[in-house]
């Protein structure tokens, strides 16, 4: 240890290389505040999927708003019984997480063994989300043509159960490729995502009144569908093009990654 070393010796050319990086308070705050988000300007990877989580976040958010309209106010019902219409979103989202264990993570184990001692390519990771991309876009149509107060309730409160399991697999599908895509800049990468999508679950409810109000429940909801299905394709293009875009990004390692196409030929 270089302090130890100085102690013994008296000699004071004995130090550590961060003792000598003077950093001032506002340097350091500017390294921990603007670093996630010079990362998250650079890297199109990154703005795409932020996009996209952010997008499902705002939604969740937004049914706070939603539900009371086609429950309390279409369906008549008080604000304690339209609360319970949430009941088969977590539902869905447990069904997704049993799921995602079961069958999911023994896939990656073994892919793990056959890539060894390389790593799993982060597009691996992107597999579930081109299941749930779809099944979040039907959820908001299926929400959105069994509004009807003509139609019974359970109709539209049984697309929570689709919107449950696919809000669940996209976050943990596109959060996982963002951790190992930009593995050592990970928590930077993650800091601009969550900063963002809270910033869109605070601003969707906002608007959320006056869109519906504007387009009804129905059509309300189709914009939202027809929004999630033009954000589907994120997935599918990141799986085909995302090993030569993080070839040329500066965060987001790739020397020792080996494609999924260069392992599919091993004996």
């Amino acid at each position: 240890m270089p302090i130890k070393q100085r102690k013994e010796t008296q000699d004071d050319r004995f130090y550590a290389p961060m003792e000598r990086d003077i950093v001032t308070p506002i340097q350091r705050a500017e390294r921990v505040l603007a670093r996630p988000f010079i990362i998250f300007i650079q890297e199109p990877m990154l703005i795409a999927l932020t996009a996209y989580i952010s997008f499902v976040y705002g939604c969740l958010y937004l049914l706070f708003q939603a539900y009371p309209v086609v429950f309390t106010e279409g369906h008549n019902f008080s604000a304690g019984m339209s609360s319970l219409m949430f009941i088969p979103i977590p539902i869905g989202g447990t069904a997704a997480v049993i799921l995602y264990v079961l069958i999911y993570n023994p896939k990656y184990e073994r892919l793990a063994e056959k890539f060894s001692p390389n790593t799993v390519p982060p597009e691996t990771r992107l597999e579930i989300a081109l299941i749930a991309g779809p099944l979040f876009s039907i959820s908001f149509f299926w929400f959105a043509w069994t509004s009807f107060p003509s139609i019974s309730f359970w109709a539209p409160m049984s697309s929570g159960l689709l919107m449950g399991f696919a809000i669940c697999w996209i976050f943990l599908s596109l959060i996982n490729y963002i951790v190992d895509a930009y593995l050592p800049v990970a928590a930077s990468a993650m800091a601009s995502n969550t900063v963002i999508r809270s910033l869109c679950g605070f601003a969707f409810p906002l608007f959320a009144n006056k869109m519906y109000a504007a387009l009804g429940p129905r059509w309300a909801s189709s914009l939202l569908g027809f929004v999630a299905l033009a954000m589907v394709p994120i997935p599918l293009v990141l799986q085909r093009y995302g090993p030569g875009l993080r070839q040329k990004s500066k965060y987001a390692p790739s020397k020792d990654l080996v494609t999924l196409e260069e392992n599919s030929g091993d004996p």
